[in-house]
């Protein structure tokens, strides 16, 4: 992997979101900010409201040391400690249920985040786990948090989830859509757009030539128009035209064999056609310390890629391994921009 050395030009500002309150999300970033590590790589803005965080203190049996503050308009950062902007709660979230009120909160944390990095206020965003039932409850009316950040930034053009697991990074040319709309989405530009954004990723990531694997549609990729010719007439030139432009990308490859090499590092990346072409592999490569990063927005965006676990929540036994990674990821890349 040809990783260049990390370098910040200053300390990253990262705000960092508790989730959904119904779910592990405020315990897991309890315990994210308590490791006295985490407070030392990067001035941290904590978002989310009183209740979240005393119930997130209280389950994971660690307490924080926060400074207040009621709008970014006073922010200030202090050695040592995690500035907290408070939010404004309808009601308390309750543990193991997805409610209009936890989603509400999320999106309310969501909003002042993006209002924050547009500002030039924080250089990225982490969240622990959201809930998509909550949010829409609570008012989102977008596909994914995704969608909506990306409204709330202001950004035209294409934007993708990536899933990183160790060194292997995913996109994928269609996200949450019904399985039956998915080949009317694959086109020669979708195909470019999802090697082109994880490309721009990986690099800002410090991997200058990013080694790209795309994926076929169909079982054994068509073989050779047998089994569909989305990868005749669609993804084979879309390939050859991203060579053409000097990426490294290759395919398409047989969806049910790609991801053994890219295991084995013959590739930095795998961009698949759908959600669960990709999502599978990679849950089952390492769910514990899988990472979700937000592709295409103007700061990096990244969380665990673990949900909201509702029936154990309140245990005190969610495991932050992937938020530990997303929030290292996510320092790094916000690090290289500043």
């Amino acid at each position: 992997m040809n990783a260049e050395p990390s370098t910040f030009s200053r300390r990253p500002r990262l705000a960092v979101l508790l989730g959904d309150g119904g779910g592990v999300g405020p315990e897991m970033a309890v315990k994210l900010l308590a490791r006295p590590a985490n407070v030392a790589a990067a001035d941290i803005l904590l978002i989310g409201d009183a209740a979240s965080l005393t119930a997130g203190e209280s389950v994971a049996a660690a307490k924080l040391d926060v400074l207040p503050i009621d709008s970014i308009d006073g922010l200030r950062f202090e050695p040592g400690r995690v500035t907290h902007l408070v939010q404004p709660a309808d009601c308390a979230a309750v543990p193991g249920q997805s409610t209009a009120a936890a989603g509400a909160s999320a999106l309310r944390a969501l909003s002042a985040a993006t209002d924050a990095a547009r500002e030039g206020l924080v250089d990225g965003i982490v969240f622990a786990p959201l809930n998509k039932h909550s949010l829409r409850l609570g008012g989102m009316a977008h596909e994914d948090e995704l969608r909506y950040m990306q409204e709330r930034f202001g950004v035209d053009g294409f934007v993708c989830e990536f899933n990183i697991t160790d060194r292997l990074w995913t996109s994928r040319v269609t996200s949450h859509v019904p399985l039956r709309e998915v080949a009317s989405l694959i086109t020669p530009e979708a195909v470019r757009d999802a090697v082109h954004i994880i490309v721009g990723a990986l690099r800002r990531a410090g991997i200058d030539r990013p080694r790209i694997a795309v994926s076929g549609l169909n079982p054994h990729a068509g073989d050779c128009g047998s089994i569909g010719h989305e990868e005749i007439e669609i993804i084979e030139p879309a390939v050859r035209r991203l060579q053409g432009e000097g990426i490294a990308a290759t395919g398409p490859w047989s969806p049910d064999t790609v991801f053994i090499a890219a295991r084995r590092g013959d590739f930095d990346a795998v961009v698949s056609m759908y959600h669960d072409q990709g999502q599978i592999a990679m849950k089952l490569m390492g769910f514990e310390r899988g990472v979700t990063l937000h592709g295409g927005l103007p700061v990096p965006v990244a969380t665990s890629a673990s949900g909201s676990a509702f029936d154990i929540a309140g245990k005190g036994i969610a495991q932050i391994e992937g938020l530990q990674h997303a929030f290292d990821l996510c320092a790094r890349m916000a690090g290289r921009s500043t």
